[in-house]
């Protein structure tokens, strides 16, 4: 596999190629289909009221799945913010620690302020503590009021 030479946009072929617009054409044509039957009060309308409802709604439900490509970004920007936040109080890589500890560890770890964070990383490193142990051991809190 060649060695990407610049950045491009990443995207996942299911959701940008497949799904939204399979959507948005199944939506668009069962609009156009209901507003053909409209005022009918017959089995016909009602179905393709029914499906437009169900394609309108799965339109949704799939441009709601941004949130979920954001969350994914933020929780990479936390790993990032404590592996820097790590080297710099202790000089050390964070990366064997991180490899022992879970997504939830790491974001209690964010908590911690800069005198305990070295040393509350490696004992929850050693000690496999929770997330709720982590923040248990915080004397000096760190608040994140930007996550969503």
């Amino acid at each position: 596999m060649a060695t990407p030479t610049k950045n491009t946009p990443m995207y996942y072929a299911w959701h940008h190629f497949v799904l939204v617009p399979l959507a948005l054409l199944l939506a668009g044509y069962t609009i156009l289909r209901y507003t053909k039957v409209a005022g009918d009060d017959d089995q016909i309308a009602r179905l393709w009221f029914s499906v437009a409802a169900l394609a309108s709604i799965g339109l949704g439900v799939l441009i709601m799945l941004r949130q979920h490509y954001a969350l994914q970004l933020q929780d990479r920007m936390c790993r990032l913010e404590v592996r820097q936040r790590y080297f710099e109080l202790s000089g050390q890589r964070f990366a064997p620690l991180e490899q022992q500890l879970s997504l939830a560890q790491i974001l209690s770890l964010r908590l911690a302020g800069d005198a305990e964070l070295p040393a509350l990383a490696q004992a929850a490193a050693a000690s496999r503590l929770s997330p709720k142990d982590i923040q248990a051991r915080i004397t000096n809190f760190q608040f994140d009021t930007l996550r969503v």
